[in-house]
């Protein structure tokens, strides 16, 4: 990691914990930021910047070409009589404000952690 490296990632946790502490304080932006002699303009920087470095921790989108393939699902009828429907459920339910995030066991570590960073961005 070279110098700006790290000065860009001195600079992103600075703002992080400012952007914490207002978000955790319980004012709006405005009073917070009249109140810490904060810009509007520069939280609002600070907060763009955060978010696309958060974007861009996600790995890449595959460009190749996925194909559909069909699926023949047996009807309720033609199962049989021993035939149970398994009812699917999550291994862990997080509720953040008005975003429900539901992880299912086979769920990668790196899906689970982008997409908790993402949420920390999240008002």
């Amino acid at each position: 990691m070279n110098t700006r490296e790290v000065t860009q990632q001195y600079r992103l946790n600075q703002w992080m914990e400012i952007i914490r502490e207002c978000r955790s304080s319980g004012q709006s932006v405005a009073s917070w930021c009249a109140n810490h002699g904060v810009r509007q303009s520069s939280y609002y920087y600070w907060l763009k910047q955060i978010r696309v470095t958060a974007c861009e921790s996600f790995p890449a989108l595959s460009t190749s070409k996925q194909e559909i393939v069909p699926l023949n699902i047996p009807s309720p009828s033609s199962r049989g009589a021993d035939f149970q429907a398994e009812e699917v459920t999550s291994a862990i339910i997080v509720r953040f404000g008005a975003v429900t995030l539901e992880l299912h066991n086979n769920a990668s570590a790196t899906l689970i952690e982008n997409t908790l960073k993402a949420l920390n961005n999240v008002r």
